[in-house]
């Protein structure tokens, strides 16, 4: 018989995926969606309820650029498993355009297409102008933009006839959440009565005052009648604990990188990073990376609970930063056997 039984704070809780589309080194942008379409394949089949990837830009280790076409790519696929934007960074783009896009690929995949909007610019401020050029939308202004991009999806009304429409994406039920780090898109999801999703994964200090700022100030809406939460966190699994800590050093080489600001391709674990970071980097790194759990099936299991029952989220998102693609489906699998064992 199972450890875990109907007791479990896991019964009530979807189980989803970030995947960050790491390239890593040695790989290929190629390699990489071989190994996203490989991923959404089997955590389809392991029960996973949504697929998510992330739009960053001028990232040597992250090839979801091109976000809306590498959803479709992950639709096409699969069968079931919702696909989304974890997220679209809505300041980069015109609100119809994404409007059209996502509105293609709910027509193209009914009933399977989620919308998340971030107002960060996903890259540095070079970068930000290269995809803005005029300097504008610096995220000041997104409540504009969600309120013009949720226009383009209201139902068809023919006293607009003269006005601006998406096509397709008008009258189309695209779920859209709003992502967040602080507690700026917390506060907004509560007044609109939207769902809220929330990046553990890097903002771990942030999380639970977040949280409750969404929750105190949730309004109902025609959307949602209560709060939806959910929270991003970094699961490294394995069989053993000492593989796990192996695995997850590649993750912590990766962030050390982007605080050292030369961001690289994701690289192959070590066995000791005590020779890479000095004693400052550690601790930063540990503050940052504070939320991840890493361990074995028996400590992801104490881990993922416990941080359930803090943040009284309604769903996790899974991210697992992890070099080699077999080890990583391995973590995914462990992760979902908590839930499958149920």
């Amino acid at each position: 018989m199972s450890e875990l039984n109907n007791n479990s704070k896991l019964k009530d809780i979807k189980y989803s995926i970030l995947d960050l589309a790491p390239i890593i080194v040695g790989g290929s942008a190629t390699d990489t969606f071989q190994n996203t379409l490989d991923l959404a394949k089997h955590t389809e089949r392991w029960g996973y309820h949504r697929y998510w990837l992330a739009e960053h830009h001028n990232m040597p280790g992250i090839a979801s650029s091109a976000t809306s076409i590498l959803i479709g790519q992950v639709a096409v696929a699969t069968s079931t498993i919702r696909v989304g934007s974890g997220g679209i960074m809505l300041p980069n783009h015109s609100p119809l355009v994404i409007a059209e896009q996502f509105g293609t690929l709910e027509s193209l995949f009914p009933g399977r297409i989620d919308l998340g909007l971030g107002r960060a610019p996903g890259t540095d401020q070079r970068t930000m102008h290269a995809l803005r050029r005029d300097h504008g939308g610096n995220g000041h202004d997104f409540p504009q933009q969600l309120s013009e991009l949720r226009s383009y999806f209201s139902p068809i009304d023919s006293s607009r006839s003269n006005s601006v429409k998406a096509i397709p994406g008008e009258g189309l039920d695209i779920p859209i959440w709003l992502l967040g780090s602080s507690g700026f898109s917390a506060q907004l999801a509560a007044q609109l009565g939207l769902p809220f999703a929330f990046a553990s994964h890097f903002s771990p200090e942030n999380t639970l005052p977040a949280l409750e700022l969404y929750y105190n100030e949730f309004q109902p809406s025609e959307v949602l009648s209560e709060p939806y939460t959910m929270v991003a966190v970094n699961v490294i699994a394995a069989d053993t604990q000492k593989e796990a800590n192996r695995l997850a050093t590649s993750m912590q080489q990766q962030f050390l990188n982007l605080v050292r600001n030369t961001p690289t391709k994701l690289q192959p674990p070590v066995e000791n990073m005590d020779e890479i970071w000095n004693d400052f980097e550690k601790k930063a790194l540990q503050q940052q990376l504070g939320s991840s759990i890493i361990g074995d099936r028996t400590k992801v299991k104490e881990k993922l609970e416990d941080f359930i029952a803090n943040t009284k989220v309604n769903e996790v998102m899974i991210n697992a930063q992890i070099y080699d693609q077999k080890a990583r489906l391995r973590s995914f699998e462990i992760v979902s056997s908590l839930w499958t064992d149920l």
